[in-house]
């Protein structure tokens, strides 16, 4: 059976909007996504080191449109695991594990992996957004757009915009 190992931040829930929410609440400015193009979440938001180190910034991540109907699917076809990097911020391990069981119920506690690097992980096909994650897999590589990986371009990864794209991969 085909392993599938997806990525949580930028791909199942939606970073961006958070940060877009947190940076408006501490200090006043509106961030517009698409102007953000190349730009890593650092340089394109002035707060966001300070926000992804507060309690409750994973716990309240809006879920990315789709993956709730995709994932079920792909958990019921194929063998999946939910793998994040956590350890560099040591809140987000619980509230990514509680994240997980509220809007992806089907999902076990023994599909999630909460890891610091990714390099350890092996199977068929991974879905992320950051390119050092997908550069040492060796299986297909979907890279999911989002403003820091809009402008890469490389033959090794399959560009998906949506879990649309996805499930006509999958």
């Amino acid at each position: 059976m085909k392993k599938v190992i997806v990525d949580m931040d930028g791909v199942m829930a939606d970073v961006y909007h958070q940060l877009v929410k947190f940076e408006k609440r501490d200090s006043g400015k509106e961030i517009e996504i698409t102007g953000l193009a190349g730009m890593s979440e650092i340089e394109a938001f002035p707060n966001g080191k300070k926000h992804v180190n507060e309690v409750g910034f994973f716990r309240t991540l809006p879920v990315m449109e789709g993956s709730r109907d995709a994932l079920e699917y792909i958990n019921n076809k194929y063998e999946l695991y939910i793998v994040s990097a956590g350890m560099e911020f040591p809140n987000s391990l619980r509230e990514k594990f509680d994240w997980l069981a509220e809007h992806f119920p089907f999902i076990s506690w023994e599909q999630i992996v909460l890891c610091g690097s990714k390099r350890v992980v092996h199977g068929d096909v991974m879905i992320d957004d950051y390119p050092k994650n997908l550069d040492h897999f060796a299986g297909e590589k979907l890279i999911f757009t989002q403003p820091h990986n809009e402008l890469i371009e490389n033959e090794n990864y399959k560009r998906v915009h949506s879990w649309d794209d996805i499930m006509n991969i999958l």
